[in-house]
């Protein structure tokens, strides 16, 4: 276990590149898997790596830890799973399960696993997703790095009562985000404040989701059934159903490499020790002076983490 801090002048912060500049080394792609058709964004050449967005997000929330990898000498896959961001918006299918068969799919489809198992990196939602396609498809992945969430029906529940103001900012959207139809009618017409609040109140560097980034995501989140999807992610999971599936992947021990970093605004600690329950070879820690939104707050500490822990 250990702590790094986000302000650590020694860590170099890829936001310099402006997106026209991003957009001579990647491109956007579409392919159909099944009844569904997903959006990426891939760049570079050299063994594949693949990152999952988190909610309300979308592949975006990698852009400033993509031209590094890149750099580094890989081909950096960024993927919208159903119902995020340019893919499609079913109106089912998004129990973990599905997702990851989805997944697994994907990277069959695209031929990535030629060469061997996948370096896989998810966070928030994709940390769920990533996790639930490394024990339904074992052969898939050959490391996993996960960032700043809790495993629902393995990471153990919080004590009952009242939740302290800071963790209720944090995690009020679980509850809200399951209720039927309610969310809908609330935030319809409302995305743009929604997000804005949302990514407010987790942020400790502020500047880390810029006015245009916002919009970006406003026009994802906007579009026609992406905000239900979005919390039909929390409504197929926070379930009895949904739960004992989670629940019943922690009883099978991951032997792949993990990397668990958690956000000192965030879970902290909480996703590396609940991974030690579960797996044998995990190491991580907690990125201080970092809220939630990692791969955007502290985009240099990411990278360099990603470089390192792939290698081996």
């Amino acid at each position: 276990m250990s702590t790094i801090s986000s302000t650590d002048p020694a860590i170099s912060e890829p936001r310099n590149m402006e997106l026209s500049e991003f957009w001579q080394h990647f491109r956007h792609r579409h392919v159909q898997i099944g009844d569904i058709k997903l959006h990426y964004v891939e760049g570079g050449s050299g063994k594949p790596l693949l990152l999952i967005p988190g909610w309300p997000q979308s592949w975006y929330a990698w852009r400033y830890v993509m031209p590094a990898l890149v750099a580094a000498g890989r081909r950096v896959i960024a993927l919208d799973p159903r119902g995020l961001g340019d893919s499609d918006k079913p109106a089912h299918g998004y129990d973990l399960a599905t997702v990851a068969k989805d997944l697994h799919c994907f990277v069959e489809h695209l031929g990535l696993l030629s060469d061997g198992p996948l370096d896989v990196a998810g966070h928030d939602v994709g940390a769920w997703i990533g996790y639930a396609w490394a024990a339904d498809w074992p052969d898939d992945i050959g490391r996993l790095a996960l960032y700043d969430a809790a495993l629902p029906g393995i990471t153990p529940a919080g004590p009952g009562g009242s939740p302290s103001e800071e963790v209720n900012v944090r995690t009020w959207h679980f509850g809200f985000n399951r209720l039927t139809d309610l969310p809908e009618l609330l935030v319809q017409g409302r995305e743009k404040l929604y997000l804005d609040w949302l990514f407010t109140s987790k942020m400790l560097n502020r500047s880390a989701i810029t006015p245009a980034d916002l919009d970006e995501y406003t026009r994802v989140f906007s579009a026609p059934g992406a905000a239900r999807a979005g919390f039909d992610y929390y409504r197929a999971l926070f379930n009895e159903g949904g739960i004992a599936q989670n629940r019943e992947r922690g009883t099978r021990q991951l032997s792949i490499p993990l990397l668990a970093w958690g956000a000192s605004g965030g879970v902290g600690n909480v996703l590396l020790d609940t991974l030690k329950s579960i797996a044998g070879e995990v190491s991580g820690g907690t990125i201080d002076a970092c809220g939630h939104y990692i791969p955007e707050e502290a985009p240099g500490i990411v990278t360099e983490q990603l470089t390192t822990f792939f290698v081996g």
